[in-house]
């Protein structure tokens, strides 16, 4: 399947395509640094959502293998756990949900993502530039982020105030004082050392002390009970309670709630963003052009979601993170994901791994998602800064300010009965809706002032428009 790089030599300048590889040897150590690259992003994410990282981490290389047959082995990527559904699920659970309402909303998200797929496949890439152009995107982004604020202020750093804080500044100082391929894993860094900082902090100054009684910041009373070799759990919704401890999260099979699938809806916005923007850097680096592979790298995306959430697995999402581990290494090689991809489902087959991650501490999560979701939220205003949008014209500055504010404040409308729509989904609502019908009866001067770069960006340090190429 893959072509011998140069006979196996790599010379100092040399650039290893996606259909080429190196020695076997070189390619297993490559595929490890891409584990490493998305392994704290991919299993973080689940458990803010409230899923098992255990299942996660193996269906994300389930994922990654199915996308990578997709799209013909033409475009290196790999499928982690997406962050862009942690406020979905927080509202799921306020609203009376479970992991399996959850799940059920995320699988026809990927159903969506991959239905858009198949339209940009026969349609061509530009008709995602003409409906989400950078002040809409921006937007949702940016509420999306912004949104997840009250999970910090409510459910993560009031456990453990000074160390969620401590964690925080580590998160700072490993981000910014760290470089090259350390610090694009600086939040699973942060992770660890948050992780031993709350184990020292037991030992030093004894349990933590809660209305509850005290109790210790990190448990490993599951971490002894879970098997080395195993399946992950299955999934007790009769006695699951949001925000128990003790719940078993693992497999299920998704249930489908009307208001559940309206929340989560809007993020396929943001899931059709993050694919073209890494296509797009994907063609620049390998100087290929992918354009006529972005529908198929869309549609595999959410055929990965479909697959992983079918199980009770979080949604996939191509990772910024692998691209920057290519970026610097200038090897391309699909064949160094697939070793990542199996990797990954091996660790799928260890209880006791998913039992260690499962029992990171509230403190910790709280530290790192104070940092992660603004980041996620400021990513908006980076789209915006990217593509030059002119907020002293009304048309781009009053959609924008109305759903952003409704998707931060959670502002929301009743719709019958106990249901409402507000929050995530009618900010995006507001903001996508309102731009294109100020489109319709603004004057020709004010929609031309307005156009200008005409795609998205996706992740940190990868930007695209329609008259540049795309940069690191």
């Amino acid at each position: 399947m893959w072509k011998l790089h140069n006979n196996g030599v790599l010379l100092p300048d040399a650039v290893v395509t996606p259909t080429e590889r190196l020695t076997w040897g070189r390619t297993v150590g490559l595929g490890a640094q891409h584990v490493v690259a998305m392994f704290g992003a991919t299993f973080v994410f689940p458990l803010l959502m409230g899923l098992n990282p255990q299942l996660a981490v193996m269906m994300s290389g389930v994922a990654t293998l199915l996308f990578l047959f997709v799209v013909k082995h033409r475009v290196p990527s790999y499928l982690g756990s997406s962050a862009s559904f942690v406020g979905v699920a927080t509202a799921v659970y306020t609203a009376g949900g479970n992991p399996a309402t959850l799940t059920g909303a995320l699988f026809v998200v990927g159903l969506l993502l991959f239905m858009a797929g198949l339209i940009i496949h026969f349609a061509g890439a530009r008709v995602i530039h003409r409906a989400l152009p950078p002040v809409v995107t921006g937007a949702v982004v940016m509420l999306i982020g912004f949104n997840l604020a009250p999970v910090v202020a409510s459910e993560y750093w009031p456990v453990d105030p000074w160390l969620a804080f401590l964690v925080m500044l580590i998160v700072v100082g490993l981000s910014i004082g760290l470089r090259g391929f350390w610090g694009r894993i600086a939040i699973f860094l942060s992770l660890v050392v948050g992780y031993v900082l709350s184990w020292a902090a037991d030992v030093v100054m004894g349990p933590l002390q809660t209305a509850d009684g005290a109790r210790p910041r990190v448990d490993w009373s599951n971490v002894a009970a879970a098997d080395w070799i195993g399946f992950p759990p299955l999934t007790d919704l009769a006695n699951w309670t949001y925000g128990a401890t003790d719940n078993v999260v693992g497999f299920h099979l998704p249930q489908f709630s009307l208001g559940a699938i309206i929340v989560a809806m809007p993020v396929v916005i943001a899931l059709i963003a993050e694919n073209t923007g890494h296509v797009k850097a994907v063609a620049e680096m390998t100087k290929d052009d992918l354009d006529p592979l972005m529908g198929r790298a869309i549609a595999a995306d959410g055929a990965g979601s479909m697959v992983a959430t079918l199980v009770g697995a979080g949604p996939t999402t191509t990772y910024a993170e692998n691209i920057g581990v290519m970026a610097a290494s200038r090897v391309y090689s699909t064949a160094a994901y697939v070793v990542a991809a199996v990797v990954a489902i091996l660790f799928g087959f260890s209880p006791k791994f998913g039992a260690v991650i499962s029992a990171t501490p509230s403190a910790v999560l709280g530290g790192i998602t104070v940092v992660l979701y603004g980041m996620i939220g400021l990513l908006g205003a980076k789209i915006w800064k990217e593509n030059n949008v002119d907020f002293g014209n009304p048309l781009n500055l009053i959609p924008a300010s109305a759903g952003i504010i409704i998707g931060i404040g959670n502002v929301s409308v009743p719709l019958g009965g106990d249901f409402e729509l507000g929050g995530i989904a009618l900010g995006t609502i507001v903001t996508i809706g309102v731009y294109h019908l100020a489109r319709i009866i603004a004057p020709r001067t004010m929609r031309e002032q307005a156009d200008g770069a005409s795609i998205i960006y996706d992740a940190p340090g990868i930007y695209t428009d329609e008259d540049a190429t795309p940069r690191l």
